[in-house]
């Protein structure tokens, strides 16, 4: 089965969602979507197909670069991992140390997005570093 076949559910609600700028490309086994959703509901509701089709991510075929537009610094961002903490890095990076945690579904605030992928956040305790945006959603 085609990549593009097996995420067709997902690729149509995003067009039915209203996410511009949708790309999908196919490249060494792994399929693309970028865009830019209109409101975090819209990304949920992606992330749960996603869910749906692949139970707990573990194919490995699928990229989903959805960014939320319209996000400010200070906005209030949702912790949203299956169900272990987020990790908050020194950088912007994997290869960064841990300077802290944010529980699943706890409210963090926007300080800056550096990237499309890595967001500097800050807890309600007071700890900043940088996020994987992709487990951060505005609350």
């Amino acid at each position: 089965m085609a990549l593009q076949d097996k995420y067709k559910e997902l690729t149509d609600a995003a067009t039915a969602s209203g996410v511009t700028n949708l790309q999908v490309r196919e490249q060494d086994g792994v399929l693309y979507i970028d865009g830019d959703a209109p409101g975090g509901a819209a990304k949920d509701r992606l992330w749960d197909i996603y869910n749906k089709i692949d139970p707990d991510f573990r194919a490995g075929d699928l990229v989903m670069n959805i960014n939320v537009t319209g996000l400010i610094e200070g906005t209030k961002l949702k912790v949203v991992t299956q169900s272990s903490n987020l990790n908050i890095r020194k950088g912007p990076g994997t290869d960064q140390p841990i300077v802290g945690k944010a529980a699943h579904n706890e409210i963090v605030t926007l300080v800056s997005k550096s990237s499309d992928q890595w967001w500097l956040v800050r807890t309600d305790a007071g700890e900043e570093g940088y996020s994987y945006a992709q487990y951060l959603t505005p609350a």
